[in-house]
């Protein structure tokens, strides 16, 4: 055998079963690697199958899931020096899409034993930091502050597993008819902003195929925060209309900033990479050359 590869699967995952693991499983072995494949049965197994994964220094960890998997599986395996692939079976797989893997087993495993890893540099975001509590976690894609937060914190589980991206939007019009955000309050980078939702993103896209980041890259050390200062419902819908336009940044009442660090004050839900994090405050930092993913 040449190496071996482990996948972490969620079965849980919209798209996932035991065939498509299998299916995974065969590819690889054809190709020459041993495999093993480890599934998870509650939140936050990836990142303990992870970081036991990383001891046995395999040839890569494949984390096959959604976007909320491999989340888990990356804060697993900050640090090392085990490449991370990636079999998308998620509601939305936003960051396959970012990276440019199909969302097929066989051509996802492809492109996992014929590219080579590429050092990217992550989010990492910190609650109530400075404090005895302080709590911190990685993310790839975003971190949704405000709006966004509450709306995955207030999202039906069972709804998103039957009818996937449904389930944002049934939870994200619940609270829409009900919109009264706190004002929150940034320093980016040394600077003071206010506002009522943002979005920092440290990849470019968003919910699909939209942007609301589209600057921000896996590869450079830097994340982009898009702050929303209207705090009425007819901003909100007119911030929607705009992301699926493509035109938000003609609006005069968003503040769009590059940065390395950003802190929120104020109490406001929080989403990362599309899965619920917690509550205000906070501070966002890069962590640089964190981590391989083949792509």
């Amino acid at each position: 055998m040449k190496s071996s590869i482990i996948i972490i699967g969620n079965p849980a995952a919209r798209a996932a079963s035991r065939k498509k693991f299998e299916s995974a499983s065969f590819f690889l072995r054809e190709k020459g690697f041993d495999t093993k494949i480890l599934l998870t049965e509650k939140s936050n197994d990836a990142t303990r199958l992870a970081g036991e994964a990383v001891r046995e220094k395999p040839y890569a960890i494949i984390a096959a899931g959604g976007d909320g998997t491999i989340n888990e599986v990356i804060n697993g395996m900050v640090g090392s020096a085990i490449p991370l692939a990636i079999l998308p079976l998620g509601t939305t797989n936003v960051l396959a899409k970012e990276l440019g893997i199909p969302e097929y087993v066989t051509k996802a495993m492809e492109t996992a034993v014929s590219r080579k890893p590429r050092t990217v540099s992550l989010g990492r975001i910190e609650l109530d930091p400075g404090t005895d509590s302080a709590y911190s976690r990685y993310f790839c894609l975003m971190a949704g502050i405000g709006f966004d937060g509450k709306t995955v914190h207030d999202m039906n589980t069972a709804v998103k597993k039957k009818s996937g991206k449904a389930a944002y939007i049934f939870s994200g019009i619940k609270n829409l008819l009900r919109y009264s955000p706190n004002q929150l309050f940034y320093t980016i980078d040394g600077k003071e902003y206010t506002g009522f939702s943002s979005i920092t993103g440290k990849a470019s896209k968003y919910g699909g195929n939209f942007k609301i980041t589209p600057d921000a890259d896996l590869s450079d050390p830097f994340i982009y925060t898009c702050i929303f200062q209207g705090n009425r419902r007819s901003d909100l819908l007119r911030y929607v209309f705009k992301v699926m336009t493509g035109r938000l940044f003609d609006e005069r009442d968003i503040v769009y900033l590059k940065s390395t660090s950003v802190e929120i004050l104020g109490t406001a839900h929080i989403q990362i990479d599309g899965d619920y994090l917690g509550v205000t405050p906070a501070k966002i930092t890069v962590e640089k050359d964190a981590l391989q993913i083949i792509y």
